[in-house]
C-alpha cells in the first residue's frame, strides 16, 4: 500500500485576486514570484525603495507594473491582497496603511520581532475587517505536510517523540539586517520549525531553550540553539539547530515516533541552500504493515513551491469567508513560543508560552 500523502496546498476556485508585492528582495525573486507564477496567481504589480531592483524583478517575472511608492500601490483598485516582504520592523506601518486602504494582507514572518507590536498588527487587521495571514510557509513544506497527514490518519498513533535536527552553514551576511539583531536563530530561522511543530502537534505546555553564539562570528545573536517542547508526560519534541557546521557533513532531518509507527524525512532545501533538492519522507505503520518501510521522494521543494500554500490559503479563506490557517491570532501563538524560548534562555528555566503577553 503506497498511501497518497496528500501534501499539496488546497486552492480555492478563485485564483485571480490581484496581488501587489511590497519588496523586491531575494526572497521575492527566489520564492514568492516563482511560486505565484507556477500556481497561476495574478500579480498586478510591485514596489520597492530601490527602483532599479524593482524594475529588474518586474522584467524578470513579467510583472505588469512597478509602483513608485507603497501609497500608489494601495491606491490601485486592482490590488486586493498586499504581499509584504520586508524586515519585520517595517511591517507595522505598512499594515496600518494597507488596512486603512481595505486591503487583505499576507505578512512576512516574523510578524514582528516585538510581541506587543505583533498584537497591535493583528488588532489593526481585525478592526478593519480585512484578512491577514502570515507567511509561515514551512507548514506547506512537503515533509511537514505529509507527516501531518499521517498523524491525522492515525497511522503513527499517539506521538511520543518528534525531532527536527539541523546542522548547516548559514552565511548570515546575505541578510545584513539580521547581523545586529539581538535574537537571531529563533526569531528569524527556527521560528519555521516552531510553527511547524505547532501545526503538527499544537501548542506545548512548556518550552526549555539554550542558545549560544559562535567564536568570532559576525552576528550578534545566537547561531546555535537547542529547544525542548514539553507536551505531556509521554511526549517531548526537540528542535536542535547549528548554523556553524563548516564540514561537508551537513544535515536537516525530521523524525516522528508514535505508538503505531514512525516518519523520518529530510528538508532538502538546506542541503544546498538556496538551490536545494526535494524533500524525502520514509514511514512505517503497524496499521499498514509493520515490516514495510515506504520511501517517498517529493517532486516539489520548500523553495519555491511551499510559498504557494500561504497565499493560496489566504485567497481560499477570503473566498470562503473564514480565517486562513496561518491567521494573525494563530501566529501570535507561534510568537509566544519563540519569546518563551528566549525567556527560557535568559532565565535558565522552563517557560509556559502563556507567560508571554
Amino acid at each position: 500500500m503506497n498511501l497518497d500523502l496528500d501534501y499539496r496546498p488546497e486552492l480555492g476556485k478563485k485564483l485571480d485576486f490581484g496581488i501587489g508585492i511590497v519588496g523586491a528582495g531575494g526572497i521575492v525573486n527566489a520564492a514568492h514570484l516563482p511560486a505565484y507564477r507556477k500556481a497561476g496567481f495574478n500579480v498586478v504589480g510591485l514596489t520597492d525603495k530601490d527602483v532599479d531592483k524593482a524594475n529588474r524583478t518586474a522584467r524578470e517575472f513579467e510583472v505588469p507594473r512597478v509602483y513608485p511608492s507603497v501609497e500608489s500601490l494601495l491606491d490601485d483598485p486592482k490590488v486586493e491582497i498586499v504581499d509584504i516582504a520586508v524586515p519585520p520592523w517595517h511591517q507595522k506601518e505598512l499594515v496600518r496603511k494597507a488596512t486603512l486602504a481595505g486591503k487583505h494582507l499576507l505578512c512576512q514572518k516574523p510578524l514582528s520581532n516585538v510581541y506587543a507590536e505583533a498584537v497591535e498588527i493583528v488588532e489593526m487587521a481585525e478592526a478593519s475587517g480585512v484578512s491577514l495571514a502570515v507567511n509561515q510557509q514551512m507548514r506547506w513544506d512537503q515533509a511537514i505536510r505529509a507527516s501531518r497527514n499521517l498523524l491525522n490518519l492515525g497511522l503513527l498513533g499517539d506521538p511520543a517523540s518528534a525531532v527536527i535536527d539541523v546542522s548547516i552553514l548559514t552565511e548570515w551576511r546575505a541578510w545584513p539586517w539580521v547581523l545586529e539583531a539581538e535574537g537571531l536563530d529563533l526569531m528569524f530561522h527556527s521560528i519555521h520549525y516552531f510553527d511547524s511543530m505547532r501545526s503538527l502537534f499544537g501548542q506545548p505546555e512548556r518550552v526549555w531553550s539554550s542558545g549560544a553564539s559562535y567564536p568570532g562570528h559576525a552576528a550578534t545573536g545566537e547561531t546555535r540553539t537547542i529547544t525542548v517542547f514539553e507536551y505531556s508526560d509521554t511526549f517531548r519534541a526537540l528542535v536542535s539547530v547549528n548554523h556553524n557546521n563548516w564540514t561537508e557533513e551537513c544535515f536537516a532531518t525530521l523524525r516522528i515516533d508514535g505508538t503505531e509507527g514512525y516518519a523520518a524525512g529530510t528538508f532538502g532545501l538546506l542541503y544546498d541552500y538556496p538551490h536545494g533538492r526535494p524533500d524525502t519522507l520514509s514511514y512505517s505503520s503497524r496499521k499498514i504493515d509493520a515490516n514495510k518501510t515506504i520511501n517517498h521522494r517529493f517532486e516539489e521543494r520548500w523553495i519555491p513551491d511551499s510559498f504557494i500554500g500561504p497565499m493560496g490559503e489566504l485567497m481560499a479563506s477570503i473566498e470562503q469567508d473564514r480565517l486562513p490557517e496561518t491567521n494573525g491570532r494563530d501566529n501570535l501563538k507561534t510568537l509566544q513560543l519563540v519569546n518563551a524560548a528566549y525567556l527560557s534562555m535568559a532565565e535558565h528555566r522552563a517557560v509556559a508560552p502563556g507567560e508571554i503577553g
